[in-house]
């Protein structure tokens, strides 16, 4: 499911029982237009990747680690064109985070964007933040 925000809107469904600090903690991703708020914290589960539309169009994969580190890359797979890397497995390989594509299998590093297979391609990788939570 790709999601289309607004600029500084923080969406998503409130677990109930959820700790306050953690009801109003905003991932938010960097892009052209500055920072973009773009879920919950809460609504990102560690291995398991979730698609955004950017006010630019362009589509992103946002995906926590179980330490609690969030990243965003570009959704779409270089090699195929599908727009795909959300729904990836997610995993790490000497203590690089990766999503595996859930097509071809391609390994993209989710801090930098490259691909672990093939240093010759890569993803955008977004500079992304937690606003609103302590640490």
């Amino acid at each position: 499911m790709t999601t289309a925000l607004t600029p500084d809107a923080a969406v998503g469904s409130r677990t109930p029982g959820a700790d306050a600090q953690d009801a109003t903690a905003t991932v938010e991703i960097f892009g052209p237009q500055g920072w973009f708020a773009v879920c919950a914290r809460e609504d990102l589960i560690p291995g398991r990747g979730v698609a955004a539309l950017l006010p630019d169009g362009e589509q992103v994969a946002l995906f926590v680690d179980r330490a609690g580190r969030a990243y965003a890359i570009a959704n779409r797979d270089p090699f195929t064109g599908a727009y795909v890397l959300s729904r990836g497995l997610t995993g790490s390989s000497a203590n690089r985070p990766f999503v595996a594509s859930p097509l071809l299998k391609q390994r993209f590093d989710l801090a930098t964007g490259e691909c672990l297979d093939d240093p010759s391609v890569s993803v955008r990788a977004y500079q992304v933040r937690v606003r609103g939570e302590e640490g």
